[in-house]
């Protein structure tokens, strides 16, 4: 029997949940790197040994399947649906937060531990009002409702918030985008919160809640962060654990690193790279924590991939068979300020590609592509993109999602009920009957409140 439990999940077949031997994790620790494929995984592990000198990722030991990623209306999903599947254990439309097809509310993994007494925390390095936290803590039938949004997450009770974004806990007077005048950064404190908006703060003794907002919008990516004010993902991993783990029940935390997304789309392969890492390295801030503590499940997967990334593509109608990752190395600015910066010294653009992208001189193809890109800010990106793609001999299909297969890791109790190929929606539920939340109770308990409350 012991043979064929090991043959089967050798092969990737995954025991029903009841048929697990091991004990249910007091805490959860779901980590999603938004936009991350197979192929991100894989760039970064040759940057880090190309580059850093690392043999291997932290997720590489723990990786134990796959995830398919379609949203209920379109093969390709949206950051919105994809969280909600895993939030929920649905599949939904893309743009919706936490509620099914017919726009009715869906309880979540975070509110399902809230339920049974357990502490719960948002990380995140997007606005902490985006899709993929905002889908544990609110639900709303489109992602654009931030304002509400965030109301609904203070309304949670969280105990740790943290992430940019203070766009939509503020009026515009003070800094922000809201719109009905009020400031829940001030609500949030009359609350009990400890407000923080710096890295330096981080030093400081905190207790929970805490509501770390550390940007007017999304958090910078990795290759431009200072890091004299703004703290790494890995850091605010480190701070949400330590401010949860003390309570006697347990805890849940969606850790996500939100910004390999964004580069995806801008097609930036070297912000891209340096985000994947950090999110490596926050992946490592957990399993450090579940190694020691025994009772965690640390799970990673992404929502969706995004870009269509390739590492080898065709340069001048001929497929190369190598990658280069010294030439991302070189680049030290994300897009966010490359474009910029060239659009500004438009008579001087070798001297900003020397400095910020670490080309020292341009082909006469490179140069006759910025020049064609001359005023058209999406020709410009699109220029620079191939510019670097030809150096670094990477390629990519799309300035969106694709349906691609995303990489699924688990580590700790329950780990082997994870072994396998999943839809999105299958990996909540387990996710839910592994630590014993009754989403579906919970659910008809979230729609009857919201009935009286409509009366």
């Amino acid at each position: 029997m012991k043979r064929l439990l090991l043959l089967l999940l050798s092969i990737g077949f995954a025991l029903p949940l009841e048929a697990q031997p091991e004990n249910r994790p007091k805490n959860l620790i779901l980590m999603i790197a938004d936009g991350c494929g197979p192929a991100s995984i894989t760039m970064a592990r040759d940057y880090a040994r190309a580059v850093l000198g690392r043999k291997a990722l932290a997720l590489d030991a723990i990786q134990v399947g796959a995830v398919r990623t379609a949203s209920a209306s379109s093969r390709v999903t949206d950051s919105a649906a994809g969280a909600t599947a895993y939030a929920c254990g649905i599949k939904t439309y893309n743009g919706a937060l936490a509620v099914d097809t017919a726009g009715q509310p869906v309880a979540t993994l975070l509110e399902a531990a809230k339920a049974q007494g357990m502490a719960v925390g948002l990380v995140a390095t997007s606005r902490i009002t985006h899709a993929t936290p905002a889908a544990f803590a609110a639900h709303v039938p489109q992602r654009a409702m931030e304002s509400e949004i965030a109301l609904q997450m203070l309304a949670q009770g969280i105990e740790v918030l943290l992430g940019g974004g203070w766009d939509y806990f503020l009026p515009p007077a003070e800094g922000g985008r809201r719109t009905d005048g009020r400031n829940l950064l001030r609500e949030a404190e009359q609350q009990g919160y400890h407000i923080v908006r710096h890295r330096a703060a981080l030093r400081q003794p905190l207790r929970p809640p805490v509501l770390g907002l550390f940007a007017q919008d999304h958090l910078p990516y990795e290759i431009d962060r200072d890091t004299t004010q703004i703290p790494s993902l890995a850091e605010m991993t480190q701070l949400a654990i330590e401010l949860l783990r003390q309570h006697p029940k347990g805890f849940f935390l969606m850790v996500e690193g939100s910004r390999i997304d964004h580069a995806g789309h801008a097609n930036d392969a070297a912000a891209h790279v340096r985000d994947v890492l950090a999110y490596d390295e926050a992946v490592a801030v957990a399993l450090d924590f579940a190694q020691k503590d025994g009772q965690t499940l640390v799970v990673s997967v992404a929502d969706h991939e995004t870009g269509g990334l390739s590492l080898g593509r065709n340069v001048d109608g001929q497929g190369i068979y190598a990658w280069h990752p010294e030439v991302l190395a070189r680049v030290r600015a994300s897009y966010e300020r490359l474009l910029p910066a060239l659009r500004d010294a438009a008579a001087n653009q070798e001297a900003v590609l020397r400095e910020l992208a670490g080309i020292d001189s341009l082909t006469a193809l490179e140069r006759a592509l910025l020049d064609q890109a001359a005023g058209d800010p999406a020709a410009l990106q699109a220029a620079l993109t191939e510019i670097i793609g030809r150096r670094a001999v990477v390629g990519w299909t799309s300035n969106g999602h694709t349906a691609v297969d995303v990489n699924l890791y688990a580590y700790g109790p329950g780990a082997t009920s994870l072994v396998g190929s999943f839809e999105n929606d299958e990996l909540g539920r387990r996710l839910a009957a592994l630590m014993g939340f009754d989403l579906q109770t919970l659910t008809q308990q979230l729609r009857q409140k919201l009935v009286g409350q409509s009366h």
